[in-house]
């Protein structure tokens, strides 16, 4: 009995590791994919922008002015072709997150946020655009990196 209870406890101690770091391997994927996926939307908001589909202040540099914008949309007009081959113009929503993506690391929706006129390495938002998004996680990767250097 003692000897089961034994090599129980080792196997046990060698799992706990394992298990902690192929957690954290999952929620660092799902960081990924999340600042992926925030990061691609606000540059579909900018290319938009660019080619003055969405009126934007001049002072925003094309970029959207909070992430909640890229949830509600924004309205583009559309020029369409309809059968006849008569063009009329259209407007339609455009949305670019359904929803915005939970932080896995702080386990919260607050990101960290960067307009283009703050410092690249700046802890602080101005407010005048999002240009890029971090967590505001503090703990280091696996690789070493800080996470919310990604």
């Amino acid at each position: 009995m003692v000897v089961t209870l034994s090599i129980l406890a080792i196997l046990t101690s060698v799992a706990i590791p394992v298990i902690e770091t192929s957690v954290k391997r999952e929620k660092e994927a799902e960081l990924r994919r999340n600042l992926r996926l925030i990061r691609e939307a606000i540059d579909e908001y900018k290319r938009l922008a660019d080619e003055k589909k969405i009126k934007v202040d001049e002072d925003s540099y094309g970029y959207p002015p909070d992430l909640e914008t890229l949830v509600k949309g924004v309205e583009i007009e559309e020029e369409v072709t309809d059968p006849t081959g008569k063009k009329t113009v259209k407007k339609v929503l455009v949305r670019f997150l359904r929803r915005i993506p939970k932080d896995p690391m702080t386990d919260s929706y607050e990101w960290g946020l960067r307009s283009y006129q703050d410092e690249p390495g700046s802890d602080t938002w101005g407010g005048q655009n999002v240009y890029d998004v971090y967590t505001k996680s503090q703990a280091t990767a696996l690789d070493g990196t800080k996470y919310r250097d990604w």
